[in-house]
């Protein structure tokens, strides 16, 4: 774990922080930050999950740094732009910048990177990453800025799909059968398929649930319908204000590199409770991905509605009520 890292260098003495407030960039859920003083501490989050969770622990949490920091710790994220975003965002905010990262999130590009504009003052490889600080340099250049794709759609550096619609949400606007009244976009990204939802006028509302808020912002931008409602927030926890008619998914099945099922299964099992008892829901998936074992359980009906070699385009009818 990146924080390893971290603590090595405090308690070796080649690290030393200066006195003030310590800004952390994008620390992810169950990383361990006790090597520094928690009372100086402000996590800086813009994923729902994590946010709640730094904010358990009885952090300070942010979505943007405040005022000026005594020094900013980076965690990378895999996207290089959002990366060097990042960095750019804390060298802007802080007199010292400490980078901390795995090989397998791009840690040596993005050392590389900041050598060809400065020198850090020490670089130490352990835990399968390298962490390393310098003096803020000036980053004005690697400002995270937006993007325009196709159809016109507004994207950041870091969200998913950032370049363009994702061939599995293609695939599911492809076979959209036709909503009514209440949907929620559940996982709405930076809004492809919210806007697709809303050519339709029998919808009523649409709620857009979306844990990356940098994605989230693009969805505003990119879906203004007056019946459009935005909520950023860890989307396998969500409970609408009022049961929904419809649940529409991409759900991803990855949060690192390896993938992970059990994320859409969350999805799912989020999705039925919260239609009504005649409600429905339609997902797409990879192909190889085993929902229908889950979906079975959950709704009364389901079939494969579309889809193409890769994607399976599902909808389920009249979600089954758990005991809990």
């Amino acid at each position: 774990m990146s924080s390893s890292r971290l603590t090595a260098a405090l308690d070796s003495g080649s690290l030393a922080l200066p006195e003030g407030r310590i800004a952390v960039f994008s620390p992810v859920m169950g990383a361990d930050l006790s090597a520094l003083p928690r009372e100086r501490v402000e996590v800086i989050s813009r994923f729902a999950p994590d946010a709640t969770y730094w904010q358990g622990l009885g952090y300070r949490v942010l979505q943007a740094p405040e005022g000026t920091y005594a020094a900013a710790i980076v965690h990378i994220p895999r996207a290089k732009d959002a990366a060097k975003g990042l960095l750019s965002e804390a060298a802007a905010h802080a007199a010292l910048i400490v980078v901390d990262g795995q090989k397998t999130d791009g840690i040596d590009s993005i050392l590389k990177a900041v050598k060809a504009v400065a020198t850090p003052d020490a670089v130490q490889s352990k835990a399968h990453g390298k962490i390393f600080w310098l003096a803020a340099p000036d980053l004005a250049l690697w400002k995270a800025t937006p993007r325009t794709v196709k159809g016109g759609f507004v994207t950041r550096p870091g969200v998913f799909s950032a370049d363009g619609p994702d061939k599995g949400s293609e695939a599911l606007v492809a076979a959209m059968p036709t909503l009514a009244e209440h949907v929620v976009d559940l996982g709405a990204g930076w809004g492809f398929l919210s806007r697709h939802i809303l050519q339709n006028e029998a919808v009523t509302q649409l709620d857009l649930v979306e844990a990356d808020l940098t994605a989230l912002d693009c969805a505003r931008e990119n879906v203004t319908d007056p019946r459009a409602r935005f909520f950023w927030a860890d989307a396998t926890a969500f409970e609408p204000r009022a049961l929904a008619d419809w649940v529409v998914t991409n759900p991803p099945f990855h949060t690192t590199r390896a993938g992970d099922p059990n994320l859409g299964r969350a999805f799912i099992d989020a999705a039925a409770d919260m239609l009504k008892p005649t409600g429905q829901m339609v997902l797409v998936a990879n192909r190889h991905l085993p929902y229908e074992d889950l979906i079975a359980t959950r709704f009364r009906e389901h079939a494969e509605i579309g889809g193409t070699s890769g994607f399976k385009v599902i909808r389920a009818v009249k979600p089954l009520r758990l005991r809990r």
